[in-house]
């Protein structure tokens, strides 16, 4: 069963790579913000977190699967969007170090909500694509005694400009965070678990998926 990771990001590959999968990869052609722009003004409203997420993971999968399709693709899709939620504020990715140190600055001692969202898509041969989704959750906490040296510090290695979030779980900014509530791989960059559920929803066995000796 071959497997595609609609997406570059280093922190999914790992993941899977973990679990026993070597994907292949390809990045989406998925302009995000004028996808999210173009759903809000239709609907009039402005979607929450996990609807955010859920959307971009869904277009993601479904570019990728349509370019692969056309190859005589056999397997699984999958893609996969984050994003970070304190006090309701839908943080993404900081880019800039003033943005980091007043992200880091604003987060410790608090709680926020990593959000996911994830599109399995089955691609079979001269059949129509199938597609499961769905969003995880896990709650981050961060240590209320990080000071302005460790924040100034940490965001000096570059590691979380471009993470949702500005932080990451699984490197440097580890020592940071004192607890996650949930599954932690859905703060890495994709909920293990869950992909699990969604192949299993399309008829295929998590073993099935296994490649890496």
């Amino acid at each position: 069963m071959r497997v595609c990771l609609a997406s570059t990001s280093p922190a999914r590959l790992m993941l899977l790579r973990q679990a026993g999968i070597e994907p292949e990869t390809l990045a989406p052609d998925v302009d995000e913000d004028a996808v999210i722009a173009e759903v809000q003004e239709s609907e009039g409203r402005v979607l929450d977190a996990g609807e955010h997420v859920l959307l971009l993971a869904r277009r993601k999968a479904a570019d990728v699967a349509e370019r692969v399709a056309a190859e005589g693709f056999d397997g699984l899709v999958i893609g996969g969007d984050s994003m970070f939620e304190l006090d309701g504020e839908i943080l993404g990715k900081p880019y800039t170090p003033e943005a980091a140190i007043a992200r880091w600055t604003a987060m410790r001692g608090c709680t926020g909500i990593l959000h996911s969202g994830h599109s399995v898509v089955r691609v079979t041969p001269h059949e129509p694509p199938r597609e499961a989704y769905a969003v995880a959750e896990a709650s981050v906490t961060f240590a209320a005694d990080i000071d302005d040296d460790e924040i100034a510090a940490y965001v000096a290695t570059g590691e979380p400009l471009h993470v949702a979030g500005a932080f990451t779980i699984d490197s440097l900014g580890g020592p940071f965070i004192d607890a996650v509530a949930g599954d932690p791989s859905t703060v890495v960059g994709m909920s293990l678990p869950t992909v699990r559920r969604l192949a299993r929803e399309l008829g295929v066995a998590w073993p099935a998926l296994w490649n890496r000796s």
